[in-house]
């Protein structure tokens, strides 16, 4: 039998109910997500409860609107607050915090934001300007409500994974990011909130991704140009994909090295529906 997690809704109940938790020494781990829960986020709670032991695990379920640009799907995005706490029970989460905009922004659109730097311009935050400012802002709001020792992100969203990383070590903020890897559909379709809008004949052409990534894998050991050009074939022979990027990287986004560990990202519309994913790979091993 699941324990109901505790739903907050304002800074003033989950500082009541964190307050006395923080006093002995157990964590506090945090999973940010903006709610429609799935498989995917099933394993980010689950590695939360992990890591927590006899501490304590907030989930927060928020559809941030500042990481929204004009024209974006927040209205479209899905709401499913009852099924997302009986995930959150299954998972072992103590904690729900679900608070309305007007809570985590009183006064509008806040003033003071996060600027995400450089790194943040390129791949979303090209397609999508002013995402990252949003997304590191509301990260940084939890972080400060939470006060966690550890939060706990999807490898999917990797460059916000990175971009959350540097700011924890970047401002000091001590709290230690964790990334988990992708869930798939067994077709290896990454796992997204954004999937239930995809028909069926959409749902097969975004598994073209993933199999996009795998030719990048299995490429990479003759080097970034021939993983790039091993995912490209893949992608270009599906008419069905209006392709965004289609990147190799270095693990913090950087340029791709001749040699060693690498990220291959791509970003992708199928019909309406904006799709990312990613998978690393091991570039330059080949005698």
């Amino acid at each position: 039998m699941t324990t109901a997690p505790l739903l907050v809704s304002t800074h003033e109940e989950l500082e009541a109910v964190l307050a006395p938790r923080r006093e002995g020494s157990a964590p506090v781990v945090l999973v940010p997500t903006m709610g429609a829960l799935h498989a995917g986020h099933e394993a980010l709670l689950r590695d939360a409860r992990a890591r927590a032991g006899a501490g304590v695990v907030v989930a927060s379920v928020f559809v941030n609107p500042l990481q929204f640009a004009p024209g974006e799907d927040l209205d479209r995005y899905p709401r499913t607050l009852d099924a997302d706490l009986e995930l959150c029970a299954s998972a072992g989460v103590d904690v729900v915090f679900a608070p309305a905009a007007v809570e985590m922004y009183p006064d509008g659109e806040p003033l003071v934001t996060v600027e995400p730097g450089a790194a943040a311009r390129a791949l979303e935050g090209e397609s999508r300007p002013g995402h990252f400012r949003g997304v590191l802002t509301v990260v940084a709001k939890l972080f400060g409500l939470v006060r966690p020792t550890a939060a706990v992100f999807g490898e999917k969203d990797y460059q916000q994974l990175v971009l959350v990383r540097r700011m924890s070590r970047d401002l000091c903020l001590r709290v230690e990011i964790v990334g988990v890897g992708t869930v798939r559909e067994p077709d290896g379709l990454a796992l997204s909130s954004r999937n239930r809008f995809l028909d069926p004949d959409q749902r097969r052409v975004a598994a073209t991704l993933s199999r996009a990534l795998r030719a990048a894998q299995d490429h990479a050991a003759y080097g970034p140009e021939a993983a790039r050009t091993a995912a490209s074939s893949v992608v270009e022979a599906e008419p069905g994909l209006e392709v965004d990027y289609l990147v190799v990287l270095d693990p913090d986004l950087g340029e791709a090295p001749a040699v060693g560990e690498a990220r291959v990202l791509v970003a992708a519309r199928v019909g309406s529906t904006r799709l990312i994913d990613n998978l690393p790979v091991v570039l330059g091993s080949a005698s």
